[in-house]
């Protein structure tokens, strides 16, 4: 292994025990180019691309309790070529980062804390946040985009080199408004980015677009009743579909600065029909369902007069016991999340609904040149016990039903493991699934890289990275061709 350490942050954490700043998910504060990486198997050569990951690190010490997504972004990739293999990593330096650090101190609330206790504004749909845009990372126009769960300044990286770009043009003429949530997607067949983000002002909710050659071509107002917590979205060939699910801020506890969840279990779920701004302009169309909370979407398309929605259907959006305000029993089975599926009849205005497996999954992927449009393959993330971490993926097959299950083993932890097509690919699964494995037996990090299709075989190779890396949130893949030079 040839490994070049690049800078490394300085910390002003004061050691404890804290079950989210220690073990599986002891920050990181080096960053390195690693190359000529020990290989253990045979790395594709017909795996061409960039596996992106990012991870939540906190760098100075909490003002009041720390949760885990109040961490400092860092991004790691992990970029293959014709047999060989490179690894990165980055703190994501937005404006908060830069300014904590020119400060030598935490300046913003966490997500636990109330948001006056804050030294600056903060970002976002609360206020008083800091904006690490840890949460989610994709590729538009030819580079990374980072995004963060509470609305922000959408960042650019050169997804190659992770070298930092800053806040995107468009993104200024959206922060008026929150700025834009994570999650934003990627039409495949137009190379537009779908976004929205939420506020806590009327009308609560935009949509918008950002074509291709990333300029903001369309936004829009998408009105609720009040304040919500929307985290993700999806889309069909026409339509993009937001939500209005019934698990939000009391909003009559607002007034007095105090964000506390409630699940209004009388209140339907919500689906907002948005048109894309290349479809027919017929308006916002709003169906309901019965209620629950849905974090992450797997896909969704259009079949007939129906649009069919494929998610993560929670049984207990609100634990009997109510959530846990410490943050550290975070944890997927403790909401239930189920393989669902929705269906939207834009004829008749009804919906249907059923759930398509019992057990307990989340953060799924897919081939991503099949958003929009059916697919088959799912894979799916496998929850640790009580934590917020993933023992393994299962590979669903919406067909048949039959599922793959490979797991990581005892005390290795893995990540979101998006599906990488091969670039001459023949079928929907013909290619791999890309993880990060945290190791606790041997204190250290690798890359496993799977057969797509017989994901029960185990690593077809594993690359030993430089440092044992934090166990982090969302991932994506990205073709070489889609990278910009």
């Amino acid at each position: 292994m040839q490994a070049e350490l690049v800078s490394e942050i300085r910390p002003t954490l004061i050691p404890d025990k804290h079950p989210l700043m220690t073990g599986p998910f002891t920050p990181n504060y080096q960053e390195w180019n690693a190359t000529d990486l020990q290989v253990i198997g045979e790395i594709p050569k017909r795996l061409n691309g960039v596996y992106l990951r990012n991870t939540q690190n906190p760098v100075h010490q909490p003002l009041g309790t720390y949760h885990l997504f109040d961490g400092d972004g860092m991004l790691h990739m992990m970029r293959f070529e014709h047999g060989r293999c490179e690894y990165r990593n980055r703190f994501i330096r937005t404006q908060a980062f830069m300014e904590e650090q020119a400060a030598g101190q935490a300046l913003y609330a966490g997500l636990i804390d109330k948001p006056s206790l804050a030294l600056r504004p903060g970002w976002g749909a609360r206020g008083g946040l800091r904006d690490s845009s840890a949460t989610d990372v994709i590729v538009h126009a030819g580079m990374a985009l980072t995004t963060f769960y509470q609305c922000g300044e959408p960042y650019r990286l050169d997804a190659r080199t992770l070298e930092f770009k800053g806040v995107d043009d468009w993104g200024h003429q959206v922060l008026p408004d929150g700025g834009i949530s994570a999650h934003p997607k990627v039409c495949p067949r137009t190379g537009d980015l779908l976004f929205f983000n939420y506020s806590k002002q009327a009308p609560y909710m935009h949509y918008g677009e950002v074509d291709r050659h990333n300029q903001l071509v369309h936004y829009v107002p998408v009105p609720l009743p009040g304040p919500r917590l929307p985290h993700d979205m999806v889309f069909t060939e026409h339509f993009a579909i937001l939500n209005d699910f019934p698990l939000h801020w009391d909003e009559d506890l607002l007034p007095q600065g105090k964000h506390k969840l409630r699940y209004f279990e009388q209140q339907p779920s919500r689906f907002a029909v948005v048109p894309r701004r290349n479809a027919p302009q017929t308006g916002i169309r709003w169906f309901e369902a019965s209620p629950t909370y849905v974090l992450h979407w797997l896909n969704a398309w259009e079949e007939g007069d129906e649009i069919v929605l494929h998610g993560y259907h929670q049984k207990t959006p609100m634990p009997k016991a109510g959530y846990d305000n410490s943050g550290t029993t975070l944890g997927p089975e403790r909401y239930g999340p189920t393989l669902y599926e929705w269906r939207l009849n834009l004829r008749t205005g009804q919906s249907s609904e059923r759930r398509l497996d019992e057990r307990h999954l989340e953060f799924g992927m897919i081939n991503a040149a099949y958003w929009g449009q059916p697919y088959r393959y799912a894979y799916n993330m496998i929850a640790h016990p009580g934590s917020f971490l993933f023992d393994g993926i299962l590979r669903y097959d919406h067909t048949t039903g039959q599922s793959q299950t490979y797991l990581f083993g005892e005390g290795r932890y893995g990540s979101e493991s998006p599906m990488a097509p091969c670039h001459d690919a023949h079928s929907e699964d013909d290619g791999y699934v890309v993880s990060f494995v945290t190791d606790m037996n041997t204190d250290q990090s690798e890359c496993v890289v799977l057969d797509a299709q017989h994901i029960d075989a185990g690593p077809v190779a594993r690359i030993i990275l430089p440092h044992r890396i934090s166990s982090g949130t969302h991932a994506c893949w990205a073709d070489a061709r889609e990278l910009r030079p």
